[in-house]
């Protein structure tokens, strides 16, 4: 982008969120330590090393420390559990029984993340004796640990690698990453405003479904509550949020300067809407007719919007409950998150065309961004400012949130990769998708995921990491 991240976070300061809680405890079998008297100390060093690791990461990081006995195991367990984790990471240093593992994973109410890091690459074979293979016997326990997860109904998760190693790191980090996304929508506020586009019927969410599926809570609300929230705002701070604005955008000669104060004034009063019921993310659908102020104000949210997404408080028009719980998630793992859909197909260059109108997330734009007046926004009643942008080129991974027939939620994701190429200017969000086959065939296959209509699109690949996060979240997983 033309600016300096430094001086968006300035201009736009982002939202600041409980961080994952990970609990750590570190294992091995206590009969051994009498036997083999250089074997615990060792076994120390190595679980201090991958303390001192999680500490370094962005997470509250409650370390048990070791534990040697199935009694022990079930003293961590009730300590974890009051330290109401997101995720439990147990590093077996050497063999340990399941007994010692499973009370944990019971009674302490968090997903199970299984690490085994033996102190090289490989064993000395000529100058090892048992207590030094011991050391590297942390792998030996993990299919007896899986058994007697899967047959206690509980989901297993493991890497496995060496202390050092970077890729069992970065392995061990993308579940970091997931449990970002739990913590996050496990005490995430939506808010729901105005009423369902009544020709989607796909958008259509039951709002029992988020608490029940991550705990989060939806609040609903009306437009009036923005509208009284607009009209206490001045004309010197709307005046002031159209100044901020012209450090971010690109003013387009077609912008007409009172449609650019009213979504300056619209702006201020959303961020006070978000502040008063502490949202984390809002969705928005108002109809209108000839007119009138809440049509008005339906039409304003834009420039608001887009603000509030760069914060990281993803907001989205046609009532898209569920794809801003993905931009939300694709949000707090870094990745930004732009509201789209599929615009159209080019056969000619094999890349799929989508964006949207409306509400984008700054981080994902190639360039800095454009504000675009509009004498018409396609499908729905409204005029004013809309934001474009070109989608940075590069890889790119597509999350939505689809609802099934027995009402269970499913994350779907596909990696792409921007491409330059042609675009539209019509005030969208837009980017050139090439997902490595006919855009056709990517477009049935994506379709029979039952996705819906649209989704958020993130920088980066992170389809492994989305996978994580369903794991963690109890929810299915596909990937197109």
């Amino acid at each position: 982008m033309t600016f300096p991240a430094a001086s968006l976070a300035t201009l736009l300061p982002p939202r600041q969120r409980r961080k994952p809680r990970i609990g750590l405890v570190a294992g091995g079998l206590g009969t051994y330590w009498p036997q083999f008297p250089d074997l615990l100390p060792q076994l120390q060093e190595s679980a201090r090393y991958v303390s001192e690791r999680f500490a370094g990461m962005d997470a509250d990081v409650t370390d048990v420390g070791f534990i040697s006995d199935a009694q022990e195991g079930a003293a961590a367990a009730e300590t974890l559990r009051q330290a109401d984790c997101d995720l439990i990471v147990l590093f077996l240093t050497t063999y340990l029984t399941s007994s010692m593992v499973l009370p944990i994973a019971q009674r302490a109410d968090a997903p199970v993340l299984i690490i085994d890091l033996q102190p090289t690459e490989r064993m000395d074979h000529a100058g090892f004796d048992t207590g030094a293979w011991l050391a590297y016997c942390g792998q030996c326990p993990v299919p007896e640990v899986g058994n007697v997860f899967r047959r206690a109904g509980v989901p297993f998760r493991s890497v496995s690698g060496w202390l050092r190693q970077e890729s069992a790191w970065e392995r061990i980090e993308r579940w970091i990453h997931a449990a970002h996304v739990r913590a996050a929508l496990r005490h995430a506020r939506h808010g729901l405003m105005g009423h369902l586009y009544p020709g989607m019927l796909d958008v259509s969410t039951d709002l029992t479904l988020l608490p029940a599926t991550f705990g989060s809570h939806v609040e609903v609300l009306e437009f009036d509550d923005l509208r009284v929230r607009v009209a206490e705002v001045t004309d010197a701070q709307a005046r002031e949020r159209m100044q901020m604005a012209s450090q971010i955008f690109s003013l387009d000669d077609s912008v007409v300067d009172d449609d650019f104060l009213w979504g300056a004034r619209v702006s201020v009063g959303l961020d006070r809407l978000v502040d008063d019921f502490d949202l984390d993310s809002l969705s928005y659908y108002h109809r209108g007719l000839g007119g009138e102020l809440h049509e008005q104000l339906g039409a304003g949210m834009i420039l608001g919007a887009s603000l509030l997404t760069a914060r990281g408080i993803p907001t989205t028009g046609e009532y898209e409950l569920r794809t801003t719980v993905a931009q939300l998630a694709t949000q707090v793992i870094g990745a930004g998150g732009s509201f789209c859909e599929i615009q159209a197909l080019n056969f000619d260059d094999d890349v799929v065309e989508m964006g949207h109108d409306g509400p984008a997330h700054l981080a994902v734009s190639a360039r800095e961004p454009l504000l675009r007046g509009l004498g018409v926004f396609h499908g729905k009643r409204g005029w004013g400012v809309s934001v474009e942008f070109d989608v940075e080129p590069g890889p790119v991974t597509l999350l939505g949130l689809g609802q099934d027939r027995d009402g269970s939620l499913v994350f779907v994701a596909s990696e792409g990769r921007v491409v330059p190429g042609p675009l539209l200017a019509i005030g969208n969000t837009t980017s050139r998708v090439d997902f490595g086959r006919d855009p056709g065939e990517w477009v049935d296959a994506w379709s029979a995921t039952g996705v819906g209509h649209h989704w958020s699109l993130s920088i980066g690949h992170r389809a492994q990491t989305y996978r994580a996060a369903a794991s963690l979240l109890g929810i299915e997983y596909r990937v197109v």
